[in-house]
This record gives C-alpha cells, sequence and structure tokens, in this order.
C-alpha cells in the first residue's frame, strides 16, 4: 500500500470552533505543491444558522488582491447552504500561489465549523 501521509501538507485554515460571524482564513502558500483541495466540517447548526463556504486565490498575501475562484478552476461545488454534521471537499485547479477560504454568515445564529486545505503533488518527498 503506498503512504499518502508522506505525500501530503495539511494546514489548518478554519480551528475548530462555533461561528457567528463571518470568517475569513489566513492565506496559505501553495509553493511546492501542484495540487490542492479544501475539506469543511460541520457540527451543529442555531436557530437556522445560513452559512456558505467558498475559495478565494491571490498571488500575495494581501488582503484586498484576493478574488473568489473561477468555477472552472474548482473540482466540485460546495452548496449553497452548509448543513448540519456534514463534510464537504472542493479540489483547487486554478495557479495562484494563496488560498484562503471564506465562511460566510448570511443569517442565522452560529454553525460549528472548521476547515483544512490539503496540499498534493509536492515538489519534495516526504512531505514533513
Amino acid at each position: 500500500m503506498r503512504d499518502i501521509a508522506s505525500n501530503i501538507g495539511v494546514v489548518q485554515l478554519v480551528v475548530p470552533a462555533v461561528l457567528s460571524a463571518t470568517n475569513t482564513a489566513e492565506p496559505v502558500d501553495l509553493q511546492g505543491f501542484e495540487s490542492a483541495a479544501v475539506v469543511i466540517n460541520t457540527g451543529a447548526i442555531v436557530s437556522a444558522g445560513d452559512f456558505t463556504a467558498k475559495l478565494q486565490e491571490s498571488d500575495t498575501t494581501e488582503t484586498g488582491d484576493f478574488t473568489d475562484v473561477a468555477a472552472e478552476h474548482l473540482i466540485g461545488t460546495l452548496p449553497a447552504t452548509l448543513e448540519a454534521a456534514s463534510t464537504y471537499k472542493q479540489g483547487y485547479a486554478g495557479h495562484r500561489r494563496y488560498l484562503r477560504t471564506v465562511i460566510t454568515k448570511n443569517g442565522g445564529t452560529s454553525i460549528a465549523a472548521s476547515a483544512v486545505l490539503v496540499k498534493g503533488h509536492p515538489h519534495v518527498r516526504p512531505v514533513a
């Protein structure tokens, strides 16, 4: 069996927490990797919470330089509204250096959520 753990990098974007406002993750540098995917986990939703998630990209870490990833650079889709106790994944096929997630509160009270970015196809293996 092939070892996947030595061939991926994993970065926490959103620490598992109860989110009651929009959460914009810190940028993650993709340098040294050729692919990426985001994984979002949700728990309980309070008061009909309506939250959405998206990926943004940039060539710099400046907040104003980030834009939503174009649909043609995404593999799979995230739902229009995050559901309770669910796991979602979305691949990235773009060419920008930095990625981040934005989990937006559209209504309701809160959602328990976390997000990680999995970086794949590293230039140097094993990945520390």
